[in-house]
């Protein structure tokens, strides 16, 4: 005998070792639990057996001391009344089905010596049933069907005999309805294999044989079919661990995140997958990171898509990213390797950026232009040509503030990663786009990626965290709070060449001469803080030449470590020249000799004419 709690804790191969010792238990393909109720109802089903045999014998042993001590008052009202029942028993057995109709005279206990003669008397059908009985077995009874109507007429049939023979034998008759009660239903279970030799015995639903007929009528085999049908549904939609999604990491303040896709631009969305304190503890992460896992669906009571495995952090191994280094404690150096941005799609204003204030990884790059310059555009060459001559770049245009239809044009032109919060929304969301933006860009940056910020712009980041940050008291000129510019300034301040790893590169566009105060307080503060500036100017945007770059104003600090020495000889003689034009001559002289040469190389040579 086996309980619940030690069958759970074999394993599988255990459990179908006892199954297959039962003999009656099918145990190819069905699960452990499946398994586990089988073996339990069948250990059920013959302690049942064994019980109801056991009173069947002890019943026949005290049946014959008390048929010897009734002493017959009237014997013709008894001889009538056992008559009487044995007429009844007949009409109960022809309603029953034959296997029950054979077996109900064989179970009738016997008569009194007085009364044998008129049972003798009947017809010797009775021998050829008891022959009939020895012969019944099992393994016929075990059919689905015919099991359901037995046991309901079996029940009816011992109700109806116990009635006739509490009416029939007045005093102490009690003991022969006793084994017929009992007995009924356990005689059913033999029955004559020989009388359906081609039936498979294991037609009962689930194929374990377990129609135990307890006599209680219930019908164990309906509960095992429709576990059966869950357990093959269950298995044909599992849908754990077949999704992977990929998103950045947001933290909760409780210790939770949130997955969030840049599909919704970072922010709160149905898309979203949770994960638990454990998991973020056990890769150490942090916001911003991107994580690529499995998913699974939410269950009962569940609103997200939890993550069941994680795949890659930040595109590597997550033993790896564990132990990074943090950004803070990266070491920043200056800039050595140029973007190549005069190359593949290249455009003249790429080739003149390229020349005259080159952009390299780690650069943190200021565009001052004024209204209607063209900044957008030049931003869009620019990542354009990052896009195409480095890919290895991860390339992120960050749009803060700006009209939905340039959102979508540069959504459609640029090859990299567009994530933008337009005019109409919050400043709260343009705060939190970009700061989790930069999050996402330390995070690649730790784990040796060159990523490339391109903002636009930073005024109106610096006028969103002026309006979040909550009032200090201290208000410079234009409005702007003493505090509220220190967060933009962190944002530009993130951008950095580390030591041994790898980039982080920011070229932002600052607003001038728009006719607000806070603006150009705005341009003030963050105008020493940049390593390369380019200047456009309006006057050469009105003469439609572009692009309107200011190129005696425009350049890059220590641009010697970005460009070689006989590049560097001639940018100094083509600067001296232009010195003594104004900005749109010198533009109009540059555009002109560039359009007549290929590329950069060919433009330096002809300068010699």
């Amino acid at each position: 005998m086996f309980d619940i709690s030690a069958l759970k804790e074999m394993k599988l191969s255990e459990l179908q070792e006892i199954a297959k010792s039962a003999k009656t238990i099918k145990f190819n393909g069905v699960k452990k639990d499946t398994l586990i109720s089988q073996i339990l109802e069948h250990q059920v089903a013959t302690n049942v057996d064994s019980a109801l045999d056991s009173k069947k014998e002890s019943n026949v042993e005290d049946d014959k001391p008390k048929r010897a001590r009734i002493v017959p008052v009237k014997k013709v009202a008894i001889q009538k009344a056992v008559k009487n029942t044995l007429f009844e028993k007949e009409e109960t057995a022809t309603e029953i089905s034959t296997p029950v109709e054979e077996n109900l005279p064989s179970i009738e206990p016997a008569p009194r010596e007085e009364d044998i003669t008129p049972i003798a008397e009947q017809p010797v059908d009775g021998e050829k049933k008891v022959g009939k009985i020895i012969k019944f077995n099992k393994s016929a009874y075990e059919k689905k069907i015919a099991l359901k109507k037995d046991k309901e007429e079996v029940k009816e049939a011992t109700k109806e005999n116990v009635e006739v023979t509490d009416a029939a034998i007045e005093d102490k008759t009690e003991a022969p309805a006793a084994p017929v009660k009992k007995i009924n239903p356990n005689q059913l279970h033999k029955q004559n294999p020989n009388q359906n030799p081609n039936q498979n015995p294991n037609q009962n639903g689930n194929g374990n044989g377990n129609g135990n007929g307890n006599g209680n009528g219930n019908g164990n085999q309906n509960p095992n079919f429709k576990n059966k049908k869950s357990n093959f549904a269950a298995s044909d939609f599992e849908f754990d661990g077949i999704i992977e999604s990929e998103g950045v990491l947001e933290m909760m303040p409780d210790g939770y995140g949130f997955l969030r896709s840049s599909d919704y631009n970072y922010l709160a969305s149905p898309d979203d997958i949770y994960l638990s304190t454990s998991q973020i503890r056990l890769f150490g992460l942090k916001t911003g990171d991107t994580v690529k896992g499995v998913v699974r669906p939410p269950k009962e009571g569940e609103k997200f898509f939890p993550l069941v495995r994680v795949l890659k952090i930040n595109g590597h191994d997550p033993q790896v990213v564990r132990d990074r280094v943090s950004f803070e404690h990266l070491t920043p150096v200056f800039p050595s390797e140029k973007f190549k941005l005069a190359e593949k799609q290249s455009t003249i204003s790429t080739r003149i950026i390229d020349l005259f204030s080159p952009i390299g990884k780690g650069q943190r790059g200021m565009i001052v232009a004024q209204p209607k310059t063209g900044k957008t555009m030049l931003l869009k060459e620019i990542a354009n040509a990052i896009a195409a001559n480095h890919p290895e770049v991860y390339l992120i245009v960050l749009l803060i503030d700006e009209r939905p239809e340039e959102v979508t044009d540069m959504q459609r032109s640029v090859r990299g990663e567009v994530i933008a919060s337009t005019f109409d929304r919050e400043p709260q969301e343009h705060v939190k786009i970009a700061n989790i933006v930069l999050e996402k860009a330390k995070r690649l940056v730790e784990c040796g990626h060159d990523v490339v910020i391109l903002l636009d712009s930073i005024t109106r980041l610096a006028r969103a965290y002026n309006t979040v940050q909550p009032a200090s008291g201290k208000v410079l000129s234009g409005g702007v709070d003493a505090n509220a510019l220190q967060k933009p300034k962190r944002f530009f301040g993130a951008a950095r060449n580390v030591e041994n790893g790898g980039s982080l590169s920011i070229i932002a566009t600052a607003l001038t001469e728009t006719g607000s105060k806070m603006d150009e307080v705005i341009f003030e503060e963050f105008k020493g803080t940049g390593n390369m500036e380019l200047q456009l100017d309006r006057k050469i945007a009105n003469k439609r030449i572009f692009p309107a770059i200011d190129l005696t104003s425009s350049s890059t600090r220590r641009d010697d470590m970005l460009l070689d020495q006989k590049t560097l000889q001639r940018m100094w003689i083509m600067r001296k020249y232009l010195s003594d034009m104004n900005p749109v001559e010198a533009m109009d002289f540059i555009n002109d000799r560039f359009k007549k040469t290929k590329n950069n190389e060919e433009f330096l040579i002809s300068m010699n004419d």
